[in-house]
C-alpha cells in the first residue's frame, strides 16, 4: 500500500482486504461459516469491496448468547463477513489511533496486554504506598454513541472511513442492561432519545474500549499530573504516597467521567496499602510476589475435570483440550503457581471411555 493512498484506499486495497479474511479465519476454519466463505473466497471479498467502495454494506444481524462466569455477560458474535470487513477497516485505522493512547493503556494493543500491566503495577507498588482500583459500572453497555461518533470525528479527517465506523456503531443490538447516565438538565426523555451500548464479541468494540477514554486518560496524566496510572479497559488503578491525594483524584474522576456518560461502579472503590496485594486482572499483586487471584485455581480444575469427563464419552478431542490447558497454563505461568499447578494437573486423567480423576 502507498503511503500516498488515503486512508480510504487503503482500505479497499486488494491485499488489506486479504489479510483481514486471514485474521478474521485464524483459530476458526473449521467453522461452517468460515469455510462456506473460503469456498467462493475471491467472489465473497469483491463483494465486500464493492459494497464498501459504494457504501451499500449493511452490518449483519448477530448471533446473541449468555455467557455466566462470576458475571452474566452477553455476547453478540458478527457474521463472519462483517468480522472480515471489521479487520480490513481496524488493519489500516488501529495502528494511526493507537499512538495516540497514553503508554499506561493496555488492552487489546500489540505489544502490551495483561501481563505487561501486572507487571508496571508491581513497579509502581515497590514505590508507592496506596493503590487507588476503580471500575467503570457496564463500561460497554453504557457507550454513549453520540460522544463516540464525535470522538472519532476529531480524530479522523476522512469521511469514507467514519462513514464506517457510523455504519458499524448504528447497527449495535440492545444493550443486556442498560445504565444511561443523564446529563445537566437532562430528564428521561432525553436519555431515551440517546443510543449507547457497543456489542461485547465485537473486534471493533475492543478498539472503542480504548477511544472513548483517551481524552480523559490524557487528562488525568498531562493535567492532573497522574504518573501512575494505568488503564485497561474499564478498570483504573493509581497509586501513590497520599490517601487525601488519592481520595481527591477519585472525586475528580467521577467529575470527570460524567462528562463521558459513565459513573463509577459503587462498590467497586478500592483504597488499600499496596502491602496488603490488589486483585489486578486474575493475579493478586504484592510488591515482592504474585499470586493467582482467589479461586483462579479452583475455577479451573472444575473445567479440567469437565473436560476429562467428556473426553471420556468421546465427546472431546485431545485436539480440543491441549490449547485450553495451555492457555491456562500461560496465565498461571506469570504468577508465584508452580505448586497449584503439579497440584490441579497431577490430579486430573484423561481416559478414553474411564472415568475422570
Amino acid at each position: 500500500m502507498s503511503q500516498n493512498e488515503t486512508l480510504w484506499e487503503q482500505v479497499l486495497d486488494w491485499s488489506n482486504i486479504l489479510l483481514a479474511w486471514r485474521k478474521a479465519r485464524k483459530g476458526k476454519t473449521n467453522h461452517d461459516a468460515v469455510r462456506a466463505f473460503g469456498f467462493n473466497l475471491e467472489y465473497e471479498l469483491a463483494d465486500i469491496r464493492q459494497e464498501l467502495r459504494e457504501h451499500t454494506y449493511l452490518p449483519g444481524p448477530f448471533r446473541q448468547f449468555t455467557v455466566r462466569d462470576r458475571k452474566t455477560r452477553l455476547i453478540s458474535a458478527a457474521p463472519f463477513r462483517d468480522r472480515v470487513v471489521q479487520h480490513a477497516l481496524l488493519n489500516v485505522v488501529g495502528p494511526i489511533l493507537n499512538r495516540r493512547f497514553i503508554r499506561d493503556s493496555y488492552a487489546s494493543q500489540v505489544g502490551k496486554g495483561v501481563h505487561l500491566a501486572v507487571r508496571r503495577y508491581q513497579q509502581w507498588a515497590n514505590r508507592y504506598t496506596y493503590a487507588l482500583k476503580l471500575d467503570v459500572q457496564r463500561y460497554f453497555d453504557s457507550m454513549d454513541h453520540r460522544l463516540l461518533h464525535e470522538k472519532l470525528a476529531r480524530a479522523l479527517d476522512d469521511a469514507d472511513v467514519l462513514w464506517l465506523f457510523d455504519r458499524i456503531i448504528d447497527s449495535s443490538p440492545e444493550p443486556l442492561r442498560p445504565c444511561p447516565v443523564p446529563g445537566p438538565g437532562e430528564d428521561l426523555v432525553d436519555l431515551m432519545e440517546r443510543r449507547t451500548g457497543l456489542p461485547l464479541g465485537n473486534l471493533t468494540s475492543q478498539f472503542f474500549g480504548n477511544l472513548y477514554l483517551d481524552d480523559f486518560d490524557h487528562k488525568l496524566k498531562e493535567t492532573f499530573g497522574i504518573s501512575a496510572y494505568l488503564r485497561y479497559v474499564d478498570d483504573f488503578i493509581l497509586l501513590g504516597d497520599d490517601k487525601a491525594q488519592l481520595r481527591s483524584w477519585c472525586e475528580s474522576i467521577e467529575r470527570l467521567l460524567a462528562k463521558e456518560r459513565l459513573k463509577i461502579h459503587p462498590s467497586k472503590k478500592l483504597l488499600i496499602p499496596v502491602r496488603c496485594g490488589l486483585d489486578v486482572l486474575g493475579y493478586r499483586v504484592f510488591p515482592h510476589s504474585i499470586r493467582l487471584s482467589r479461586g483462579s485455581g479452583y475455577r479451573f480444575q472444575r473445567r479440567l475435570k469437565a473436560w476429562a469427563r467428556e473426553y471420556g464419552k468421546g465427546d472431546l478431542e485431545l485436539a480440543d483440550v491441549k490449547p485450553r490447558i495451555a492457555g491456562w497454563i500461560g496465565h498461571a505461568i506469570q504468577a508465584d503457581s508452580l505448586q497449584l499447578r503439579r497440584k490441579i494437573l497431577h490430579r486430573v486423567y484423561f481416559v478414553r471411555g474411564g472415568a475422570a480423576r
